[in-house]
């Protein structure tokens, strides 16, 4: 007789595997059970799935506690970012959890609901391999289901190789709602007397989720589609062990902007990249949170907690989620902008000295690599504030920046020239935006702006006064204004660069 669930708390579970960086993907599966938990003042459960020993590492255990740490995703029982268990159902590791998963396989083998088989792999093969040629479903037919027990018993007394499968109800169809997609159902005619465990002590995916999810009192599971073929498995071994089977919701597939599987090609897949190219957290929470989901409103900026509010089911679509980069960059930029500038600037720093360009000496001191010059954390912002409106990601702070901690800029004269100008009128314009500079008294942005678009302003093409001093001072086809950057490098440094300018000319 089947348990009935009680009314009681919800209970959602992120189950990842540590076998490779943790996926952009896997953060979807990952936040989505977060904010329904949440949402629902339920309890979010972590459960390492780590029973593929020969590829499950500590290291991307380690890589994964940290990312969601980062992101700010949290969980009420599982695993710290120490490594170390909290709640009530530890171990949360698959791999320490041998014990209770061997208690379930052998009342299954007692009650006759699984079975030892001991078909050779390359029967089971050429059986498969026999059924889709004629059209039908290729799986295991029952041949070991009905060995008596004195049979097992010598054979396994043999050390016969053998597999334990699940005993399939036949005949039978397999119906859940899915809390996304609605109704699916299985024959079980198509799925067979499927393997759940290589012996006792090495119980198989299916086994063990379902064994998890019953003992840990997951009243919901929520996860990507690519577990709905096994979803029917996992609810014939709940039953068969005597409970009802949580409710079920499969996340559609993320898609590039070219609608294929996202890939590297696409877009980056692990979350790690999108770290070190600067990323900000909550750009990607929000972002992600978008990759299925709709508010069924126009608004696009949510805080974590916004999205806990406003978070429901109901909302995730059925269709694929498109990733587009552009969006991602877009909103990472607002973040961006947010953020107060001495913030702003302390997440820029490692850029910085990652490039080559600074390195640290003192607490907010350093010096420029190429100069040896000292810098302080109060000049670094006011080179930083140039260029926080334009900033996508972090790590485009070097090369936006890199001009004022070089002591020659490298570029062709040819940047110099604004239109038709010849090189003696170019001349002509750095010398005359010289003059003007070296009379400026107090050196700042307001007098610069004044004094050199007094001087713009009487030229019929303002750029032939403005373009040739602005790369003069940067030695890039794209920067801020002249006049910003001047005034952040000091009259001695802009006056030299346009020197410098003037003898590429000469």
């Amino acid at each position: 007789m089947i348990a009935k669930k009680e009314e009681k708390k919800i209970r959602t579970r992120f189950a990842p595997s540590p076998t490779g960086h943790l996926h952009i993907g896997t953060v979807r599966t990952a936040l989505f059970p977060f904010l329904f938990s949440r949402k629902n003042k339920g309890t979010f459960v972590l459960r390492i799935e780590d029973t593929d020993l020969e590829r499950s590492k500590k290291e991307w255990e380690e890589e994964l506690l940290k990312g969601l740490n980062w992101l700010g995703i949290s969980f009420d029982e599982g695993i710290d970012t120490n490594g170390k268990d909290f709640g009530p159902y530890a171990p949360y590791r698959q791999s320490e959890r041998a014990s209770i998963y061997r208690k379930h396989l052998e009342k299954m083998i007692e009650q006759g609901q699984a079975y030892y088989c001991f078909c050779p792999k390359e029967e089971v093969e050429a059986e498969k391999q026999y059924l889709m040629s004629i059209g039908e479903a290729p799986v295991y037919r029952g041949k070991c289901r009905d060995l008596s027990k004195e049979i097992v018993s010598q054979y396994l007394k043999e050390g016969r190789p053998s597999v334990i499968r699940f005993k399939t109800p036949t005949n039978q169809k397999i119906a859940f709602n899915d809390l996304i997609r609605g109704k699916i159902e299985v024959d079980t005619s198509t799925l067979g007397d499927f393997v759940i465990a290589k012996d006792l002590d090495s119980g198989l995916f299916n086994l063990t989720c379902a064994v998890d999810d019953v003992e840990m009192k997951i009243t919901h599971v929520i996860r990507g589609e690519d577990h709905i073929p096994n979803t029917p498995k996992q609810i014939l071994l709940i039953r068969a062990m005597g409970f009802e089977e949580p409710e079920y919701a499969h996340l559609s597939l993320i898609l590039g902007t070219d609608k294929k599987k996202l890939s590297k090609r696409t877009g980056k897949t692990s979350l790690i990249d999108y770290i070190d190219d600067g990323y900000l957290p909550e750009a990607i929470i929000n972002f992600v949170a978008f990759l299925g989901w709709n508010p069924g409103t126009e608004k696009e900026v949510y805080t974590m907690e916004e999205l806990i509010n406003d978070f429901s089911i109901e909302k995730i679509q059925k269709s694929a989620a498109i990733f587009n980069i552009d969006k991602l960059d877009w909103m990472n930029g607002f973040y961006i902008r947010k953020k107060p500038l001495y913030e702003l600037t302390q997440m820029c720093i490692p850029y910085l000295i990652k490039a080559d360009l600074i390195k640290e000496i003192a607490l907010e001191k350093y010096s420029v690599v190429e100069t040896g010059e000292e810098v302080h954390i109060e000049d670094i912002e006011k080179m930083v504030a140039l260029y926080q409106e334009r900033l996508k990601k972090l790590s485009e702070i070097s090369e936006l920046i890199d001009l004022f901690f070089k002591k020659e800029l490298d570029y062709s004269k040819e940047l110099l020239k604004w239109k038709e100008m010849s090189d003696s009128e170019i001349i002509d314009s750095l010398k005359k935006s010289s003059e003007i500079i070296s009379g400026i008294l107090k050196f700042d942005k307001e007098n610069l702006e004044k004094e050199l678009m007094e001087e713009a302003n009487k030229i019929v093409n303002r750029g032939n006064l403005l373009w040739p001093l602005r790369v003069a001072l940067t030695g890039k086809k794209n920067s801020a204004g002249p006049m910003e950057i001047a005034a952040v490098l000091g009259k001695e440094k802009t006056l030299k660069r346009i020197e410098e300018a003037i003898n590429k000319l000469k």
